[in-house]
């Protein structure tokens, strides 16, 4: 008993070392990062709204959750100039539109079925130690709501959340993650 014991104890020991390999390198870890060991800082510049329609709070937002993004889910230090990572960029879409029609079978009008919010966002990505990962890209998405909802208040900011979560999701990938 003490033999199978020992035995079994060898082998946990063996697989707690083996897992923990991967993290002692600095180049992988277990949320999916990938950044060389020498990058040590990131730069998230200001995201101006340059959309022809225009929310009064969405750049500051959109700018603080992309960099508390960068915050939870890396060590790397930010800083205001000289980042060994660059993220900078514009706001460029931000539009409401009808996205379904529907015909009034009595009136013979068209309303909107569903009402669409997208956001866009052009980003310019600069790794100053590795130049060929450098990229300008543009990414967006979109929230649908019921055609006779209007999009205004708490209804417009919770929108705005839900799109801009899944674009800083995607620009953190795009840029640090590499899947």
């Amino acid at each position: 008993m003490k033999k199978i014991f020992t035995s079994l104890s060898v082998r946990l020991l063996l697989a707690l070392s083996v897992m923990m390999i991967p993290t002692g390198c600095g180049i992988y870890s277990f949320s999916g990062v990938s950044i060389a060991p020498s990058i040590k800082t990131i730069q998230v510049d200001v995201f101006p709204n340059n959309a022809p329609l225009i929310n009064p709070i969405l750049s500051s937002y959109f700018t603080s959750q992309l960099q508390d993004m960068y915050s939870q889910r890396t060590n790397l230090t930010q800083v205001k100039n000289n980042g060994d990572l660059i993220v900078e960029g514009e706001i460029v879409q931000y539009d409401q539109t009808s996205v379904a029609a529907v015909i009034n079978p009595t009136t013979g009008k068209a309303t909107a079925a569903k009402v669409r919010l997208t956001i866009g966002v052009k980003v310019r990505f600069y790794n100053n130690q590795d130049e060929e990962q450098n990229f300008e890209k543009s990414f967006s998405n979109y929230q649908d709501i019921d055609g006779n909802e209007t999009l205004s208040g708490a209804q417009e900011q919770q929108l705005v959340e839900e799109i801009v979560d899944v674009i800083i999701n995607q620009i953190f990938t795009e840029t640090v993650a590499q899947w």
